[in-house]
């Protein structure tokens, strides 16, 4: 790991401790345990959903020759395994998720191409879903300092996104380069499959009704993710409406998008849902409370889902050292 991933992400945990400390650490324990083992059961349940409606997100881009419904379903559960439970930015997450997808059918190439993609639309439906926020803010709170930030920031998205979707489709040489060093550092052996990766996105971006359906996907798994917020908020004895938690919920992903790099967004999630929560009446410790639920959550799934994607890997392993072909030595000995 590097040395700046390293203290970013000590400076994280610092301030994620600060704030519960400052807000105390018995009121905001007291406010978590008000949820009670069921009501967490239900949220793990929900999320697990959620995940899996993201990965149906991902599978519907990818051309249908070339489909496998459990490669991208259980792909999107290592990539968001990866990118919340390890000390890694989301980036290392989605490297993880494409490499998953490849034990259950689709080449690395493919794999990387659709994740590019699939990222992209997710990001276009991101900002729909702030854009969502942003009105509710506007209505609920329109003296609120943050309005005019949070516009020009999805503008600034649109331009972003728009730039992406261009060097995909025009930035060839760009991308593959790209693809080469990522390859190098994550997945030895991988850069020699990277030539292809243009005529991949090429033939995702052809496949236009799987990009119209993606990109519904999301913007409903977005506002399903609010609802998630609220249903937790609700075991917690927090009657906050849909609306409100919608537009903290929207902001907040739009803020921990921004800090893209800080290893699980430590520290950023909680001081987020600090100020946005005392915007729409939610008190610091319930917010804490839900940001650190949140997490729980996270680990809960998110551990198991990767010890099984390991053993997995070990597996698929195994076998192609127990099939390689032996070689005999010229003094009689054998070798793989």
């Amino acid at each position: 790991m590097k040395l700046a991933t390293v203290l970013v992400t000590i400076a994280g945990l610092i301030l994620g401790t600060a704030i519960v400390g400052y807000f105390g650490f018995g009121a905001v324990g007291e406010a978590l345990g008000t949820i009670g083992w069921g009501g967490f059961f239900i949220v793990c349940v929900y999320h697990l959903v959620l995940m899996a409606m993201l990965g149906l997100a991902w599978f519907v881009i990818v051309p249908p020759p070339h489909r496998r419904a459990r490669a991208y379903l259980w792909g999107r559960l290592v990539r968001d395994s990866g990118s919340e439970v390890l000390p890694l930015s989301q980036v290392g997450g989605f490297i993880m998720g494409a490499r998953a997808a490849t034990l259950f059918g689709p080449s690395m190439t493919l794999a990387f191409a659709s994740t590019v993609v699939d990222v992209t639309i997710e990001v276009m439906a991101q900002l729909g879903y702030t854009a969502v926020g942003l009105a509710l803010l506007v209505q609920l709170h329109p003296e609120a300092s943050l309005i005019y930030p949070v516009a020009i920031g999805i503008a600034a998205g649109v331009v972003a996104i728009l730039g992406f979707v261009l060097l995909q489709r025009r930035g060839a040489a760009f991308v593959e380069r790209l693809s080469e060093r990522i390859a190098a550092s994550w997945l030895p052996g991988a850069a020699a499959r990277a030539k292809p990766l243009q005529q991949a996105l090429d033939a995702i971006y052809a496949h236009r009704g799987g990009l119209v359906a993606g990109f519904a996907i999301h913007l409903v798994g977005w506002i399903a993710n609010a609802v998630e917020a609220w249903l937790a908020l609700h075991f917690m004895g927090v009657g906050l409406g849909i609306g409100a938690v919608l537009a903290i919920e929207s902001l907040l992903y739009a803020i921990r998008s921004v800090a893209f790099a800080v290893p699980n967004a430590v520290g950023v999630q909680e001081g987020a849902y600090v100020m946005l929560g005392g915007l729409f009446g939610l008190p610091p410790d319930m917010a804490l409370a839900l940001s650190l639920l949140k997490r729980g959550r996270d680990l809960t799934i998110g551990i198991p889902a990767l010890l099984a994607w390991q053993a997995l890997e070990g597996g698929a392993l195994f076998r192609r050292r127990s099939t390689a072909p032996v070689r005999i030595d010229r003094d009689g000995g054998t070798a793989p």
